[in-house]
């Protein structure tokens, strides 16, 4: 059985489903019915149009359960509805479902449950492991974001109907690409690689919408992710991007990255993600750390901050000016923001360290230790400062 296949095409089925008149709830349900039925009859022949099958079993389970239900007489006159089989239709609407998944009455966790589960293909239970949450919860969670979908009228006869293909009022491509970059930054956990994951489906959005933003998520995504092998020691431990072995870092990765890239910016509709892949970007194209360009990192981190106006920017940014002007320089940009940030000490106690004044750097990599946010981190905070502890006032 391809499962790739399966997961390939499950988002053009739901979508085809939805446009045919099933609201959301009743197509996924239907859909996922279809692709157990796929892994019980494929292996023994998979049909000439897959996809094509997959709609017409689809939606011949949708019209059972409708039947079924009494209640919903309406949805009763779409069994005179019923296409005759055939080829699947031409038209994709696989980027009004990533819309929908994206809708702006969902929270963020359950538009990335959502577009995982409608979008991606993987089962609830493949989402819980990525997440680390019992199968019970996300299935809630699911639940809940499918509810809250019919509880807004979202349906193929409301809201924008006719102006956006009969998907109910969806979210927007900012969105959307939000809630990828949400699933990217989840990484790598369970059975699910959500980062290869998150790269799979922004490469599909990419390929459905001409936007220079949805290229640099991709160029992000694709820069960041070129240093995976490098981020962590065989025992585990975090290893800090200055310290990182460059020749692990995958450069047929990073060279396409950079291409997206610089095909993005060179539209002249600067966004966030095509900003943070710039600063990505030149620190790849460094051969070693000392030879990094901050003063043009710096520059970007401004244009982002510009765009953003986020704290998080700023203290980013402040980590970079104490690499460009020295750590004096980074310090005083740092006085500005709230010392409640996250990373905040953490990014103290760097610059300190780098000021030469190692006891004011132990005891802020220890508080920063305490605030951290998963174990490696914990573990490789705590490291620095028993080793500037170890070492004693100079």
């Amino acid at each position: 059985m391809d499962e790739a296949l399966l997961r390939s095409l499950t988002p053009s089925v739901l979508a085809v489903l939805v446009r045919r008149g099933a609201d959301f709830a009743a197509a996924e349900d239907a859909v996922q019915d279809a692709l157990v039925e796929a892994v019980r009859s494929w292996p023994s022949e998979v049909p000439r149009d897959p996809k094509a099958w997959l709609v017409t079993v689809a939606w011949r389970r949708f019209l059972d359960a409708t039947r079924a239900d009494s209640a919903r007489r309406r949805r009763e006159d779409l069994a005179d509805e019923e296409p005759a089989p055939g080829p699947a239709p031409a038209v994709d609407d696989t980027l009004q479902l990533y819309f929908l998944c994206a809708h702006p009455s969902l929270t963020p966790s359950s538009a990335v449950a959502l577009t995982l589960r409608a979008v991606g293909g993987l089962t609830t239970r493949q989402i819980a492991r990525a997440y680390l949450v019992p199968e019970a919860t996300m299935a809630q969670r699911i639940s809940r974001a499918k509810r809250t979908l019919a509880g807004n009228g979202v349906s193929p006869r409301s809201g924008e109907a006719g102006a956006r293909g009969g998907f109910g009022r969806p979210g927007d491509v900012a969105t959307v690409l939000r809630v990828l970059y949400l699933v990217f930054n989840e990484g790598y956990s369970g059975d699910v690689d959500l980062a290869a994951e998150a790269i799979r489906l922004t490469r599909q959005v990419t390929a459905l919408v001409d936007h220079p933003e949805a290229a640099g998520l991709l160029a992000l995504m694709l820069l960041h992710h070129a240093r995976r092998a490098a981020r962590t020691a065989s025992d585990g431990s975090l290893v800090p991007l200055a310290e990182q072995d460059r020749s692990r870092w995958d450069t047929g990765a990073i060279a396409e990255g950079v291409a997206i890239l610089q095909a993005a910016l060179a539209r002249d509709r600067l966004g966030e993600f095509q900003a943070q892949a710039a600063i990505a970007a030149l620190h790849a194209d460094a051969p070693t750390a000392e030879e990094t360009d901050w003063g043009q990192i710096v520059e970007w981190y401004d244009e982002l901050a510009g765009l953003t106006d986020s704290p998080v920017v700023r203290l980013n940014r402040a980590v970079a000016v104490g690499e460009a002007d020295g750590p004096r320089a980074g310090l005083a940009a740092l006085a500005a923001l709230d010392p409640s940030l996250p990373r905040h000490a953490a990014v103290a106690a760097y610059l300190h360290e780098r000021d030469g004044d190692p006891v004011t750097a132990a005891r802020l990599y220890a508080e920063a230790a305490l605030k951290a946010p998963d174990l490696a981190e914990r573990d490789h905070l705590t490291r620095q400062a028993a080793r500037l502890n170890a070492r004693g006032p100079r």
